[in-house]
């Protein structure tokens, strides 16, 4: 089968998917990208040039579709070239959010496609207006509400989008949702794991190494910004080292801004917070070592006594399922995308996003009540072989294109397999 994968940042949220189908090593696989040092073996990336941003005459409202139309016209000229060297897909997958796919079904007419659909944006019940202390003046409304144009656009373009969580599903019009499947994403498992000897092993990182006596509160972001808690969490760094001397903070995380505004007067979202610190802690038991390799992170996870995960009313990391599969003792901001995947006292513990105080303390519950820490790893673990296994997820999305394409993913040899297998009755 040949597929077409499309997402400006390869590959995006089709890492698992694109790695499963290449590693059949029976389809031909393409990725339209912009250009990036990220490689897939069995995956042919074809990339574009990203478009020029919008003039200043572009209504600020506007710019967004603009910057989306601009994709979609440069994506389908990528195409249309592959198209022209003999090249027709049987399904195309991709992200909807940012415009990419918008004229592919021009370019392959009657060819199905799945379109990822991540978040519909909102001036009410959602990440807008959240937070006080970044208040949005209601003359942006439109401007917000705006950027819901290229998923209108995607949502009548034909293709049949999926959604990662209930709740990101949820923020879609009722006359949407009808158009969009869940499809939970998926975490390796054994990759993703508990490890007893790594939780009281020595763990060097950056400039300060953990040693078996430290207790290690560890938090996790793409990037160090407020829509993912930066600012209550640093917020509690004076309660948290006060309490315990031995206990060190690890902060994974870039200084850039994935979500959001950025900060004020050319600072970074981590040292404009740290301002409101400085003198309060020792600067030796926090350390901000930016992003990492993943391994480094996965033994981080597992070396973790207290694992804080924050965020406005969003799209939820991949960073909390990998927390939960890790068997981590988790406490999480009590917003609608964490209650989805955490149960206050089973697998996670839950306080006010906006509460530094109350964070602090519930991190140090988890440190001080052996017994509850116990019960709530655990309960990560569970919840994780329950509802995250990564063999569920590629299942699920292999219905999904079988489905549509009205073909067989399974090479020859596993097809004559299934079909010796006995039938129960």
């Amino acid at each position: 089968m040949k597929f077409l994968f499309v997402h400006q940042n390869f590959p995006g949220q089709f890492l698992h998917i694109a790695r499963h189908l290449a590693a059949m090593k029976a389809h031909e696989i393409v990725f339209i990208t912009e250009p990036n040092a990220n490689a897939m073996s069995g995956v042919r990336k074809v990339p574009y040039q990203k478009p020029r941003a919008s003039s200043a005459d572009t209504h600020p409202a506007a710019r967004e579709l603009d910057a989306g139309v601009r994709r979609a016209e440069i994506v389908a000229h990528t195409a249309a070239s592959l198209k022209g060297l003999g090249f027709t897909p049987d399904i195309v997958i991709g992200h909807q959010g940012w415009g990419e796919m918008l004229n592919l079904a021009d370019v392959f007419p009657g060819v199905p496609a799945i379109g990822y659909m991540e978040f519909y944006y909102q001036t009410i019940g959602a990440d807008v207006e959240f937070d006080p202390e970044f208040p949005i003046d209601p003359s942006d409304f439109p401007r917000i509400r705006a950027k819901n144009a290229i998923n209108h656009l995607a949502l009548n373009s034909g293709a049949h989008g999926i959604s990662p969580t209930r709740w990101q599903l949820s923020t879609y019009p009722d006359w949407a949702r009808e158009r969009i499947d869940l499809m939970w994403e998926g975490v390796n498992l054994d990759v993703c794991s508990p490890d007893e000897k790594a939780r009281r092993a020595p763990l060097k990182i950056g400039d300060m190494t953990i040693g078996r006596t430290d207790r290690l509160v560890t938090y996790v972001s793409r990037d160090l910004e407020p829509y993912r808690g930066i600012h209550p969490m640093i917020r509690a760094l004076p309660r948290l080292l006060r309490a315990r001397k031995n206990l060190k903070v690890v902060m994974l995380g870039g200084d850039g801004v994935s979500y959001g505004a950025h900060a004020p007067n050319g600072t970074t979202w981590r040292e404009f917070f740290m301002t409101e610190v400085a003198g309060q802690i020792d600067l030796s038991r926090v350390v901000f070592p930016g992003r990492v390799d993943y391994q480094v992170y996965i033994q981080l996870l597992r070396r973790s006594d207290a694992h804080v995960y924050l965020t406005y009313p969003f799209v939820a990391s991949w960073s909390l399922r990998e927390a939960l599969a890790a068997g981590c003792a988790i406490i999480g901001g009590d917003t609608e995308p964490v209650r989805e995947f955490i149960t206050d006292g089973r697998n996670g513990l839950l306080t006010s996003f906006f509460d530094p105080r109350a964070l602090a303390d519930s991190v140090l519950r988890v440190m001080e009540d052996k017994a509850l820490d116990q019960k709530l790893r655990a309960g990560a673990r569970l919840y994780a072989n329950r509802h995250l296994a990564m063999d569920n997820y590629l299942q699920a999305f292999t219905r999904k294109i079988e489905t549509l394409t009205g073909g067989s993913l399974l090479v020859p040899e596993e097809r004559s397999v299934r079909k010796r297998r006995p039938v129960k009755v």
